[in-house]
């Protein structure tokens, strides 16, 4: 570290850039940083190098940036370069817990000392100690640093401006990564919800930065995303039915977000009590006491919607309508529906005719105009009693109107010859 490097020394180079590094870590929360030095302690002559010469000068604890500024600052450079037994010491210098752990290696030379990092990182792992190495080879050239390939993820810093973006990554990638998960939670509060599309745009506006599909990972947990700028503050929109929003999220830089939004989905079904001649009718949905059309469901799909009360309008003939019905989490909402008949009519000419449902007090609701164009077709209605009111297209008189009365039966044909 003392050898000349852009007008100064490699060590005055590493304070100047390290100290920028430690600045840029204060004020991130959950934070602990400890500082191992090698190589400081002892004097290297021609016939003695101190391979243990490696300490840990600023234990682990949070605040402690100025303490380790303050020791960089004003350490000397006399001896070795221990990185074998330093990168197996620093695994002990760790509290016994389960945060992250993450080692950041700065070296102006490779190993010094006869011993192999290579094994001593097989070693860390194997052992189940879970950390992060990063080397930053200061000054080294590609070559000899690519022999601490095996100990972690490398990193080349050959000028000072190199060397000030790389700690910027390392810093990046190792203590600043962001990640998301969207917890989309159930009617319990679990974060059960998935397979459905969420869009993130810039808050306020809609200018559209992400769309991810959610899916839950190999753990059935929500799965993490690394992806999304910590910069932004977010409005995120989930599209189930009804779409669910949540405005003004920050995303926190350096940790593990969890977003929490509330998406308890039950299902609608429908079912045909016996024999139908149609088994895909349309049916409108809204929610309950909202005229707004929120859905076309067919009744041979099933959908999910947002636990709540709905309103159906079922599009046979006549129509069916269902209010308030009671979608619940998990849960299929069942409807059932009387199966359709089938009524076939034949004119011998064009007639303008009407088709009414009998309400059985006397009363006719109307449920279809026939077509003059057509002097035969096919219609599916509901099972009941029917009257239809007919009169030939080309008369001039009411006097020819007739009329005549037939009923349907779930899953049977009716044949009328006018």
């Amino acid at each position: 570290m003392l050898a000349r490097w852009e007008g100064s020394t490699k060590i005055d180079r590493a304070r100047e850039i390290f100290t920028e590094t430690i600045n840029e870590l204060e004020g991130i929360p959950n934070l602990e940083l400890a500082l191992r030095v090698y190589g400081h302690q002892s004097e290297v002559t021609p016939t003695f190098q101190d391979c243990n010469d490696t300490k840990l000068e600023v234990p682990f604890s949070a605040n402690n940036h100025g303490a380790i500024k303050g020791f960089v600052n004003n350490v000397s450079c006399k001896g070795t370069t221990p990185i074998a037994r330093s990168l197996e010491a620093s695994a002990g210098d760790f509290p016994q817990d389960d945060s992250r752990k993450i080692i950041i290696l700065i070296t102006d030379g490779l190993e010094a000392c006869d011993e192999f990092p290579c094994e001593i990182a097989k070693k860390l792992k194997e052992k189940g100690i879970g950390i992060t190495p990063f080397v930053v080879g200061l000054g080294i050239d590609l070559q000899y640093l690519s022999q601490l390939a095996c100990v972690g993820r490398l990193y080349e810093a050959s000028t000072l401006e190199s060397f000030r973006q790389v700690m910027k990554s390392v810093i990046s990638d190792a203590v600043l990564a962001t990640s998301v998960q969207f917890d989309l939670k159930d009617i319990s509060g679990k974060p059960t919800e998935t397979d459905v599309t969420m869009f993130l745009y810039e808050a306020g506006t809609k200018n559209l930065k992400y769309t991810f599909v959610h899916t839950l990972n190999s753990n059935n947990h929500p799965d993490t995303i690394t992806v999304i700028d910590p910069k932004l503050k977010y409005d995120l929109v989930v599209n189930t039915l009804p779409k669910v929003e949540k405005a003004g999220i920050i995303i926190k830089r350096g940790m593990h977000n969890h977003i929490p939004v509330d998406c308890p989905r039950g299902q609608i079904q429908f079912r045909f009590e016996g024999q139908t001649k149609n088994k895909d009718v349309p049916v409108r949905i809204t929610q309950h006491a909202n005229p707004a059309t929120l859905h076309v469901q067919n009744t041979g799909q099933t959908q999910k919607y947002i636990v709540g009360k709905y309103d159906l309008e079922i599009l046979t003939i006549p129509r069916i309508y269902k209010t308030a019905v009671d979608v619940t989490q998990s849960s299929f909402t069942y409807i059932d529906i009387a199966g359709s008949g089938q009524f076939k009519y034949t004119f011998s000419k064009a007639h303008v005719a009407q088709l009414f449902v009998d309400n059985g007090n006397g009363t006719f609701v109307w449920v279809y105009d026939f077509d003059p164009a057509k002097l035969t077709d096919v219609v599916n209605l509901q099972p009941g009693n029917y009257k239809m009111f007919y009169r030939p297209d080309a008369a001039v008189s009411t006097d020819y109107t007739g009329s005549k009365m037939f009923s349907i039966q779930s899953g049977q044909n009716t044949f009328i010859n006018l």
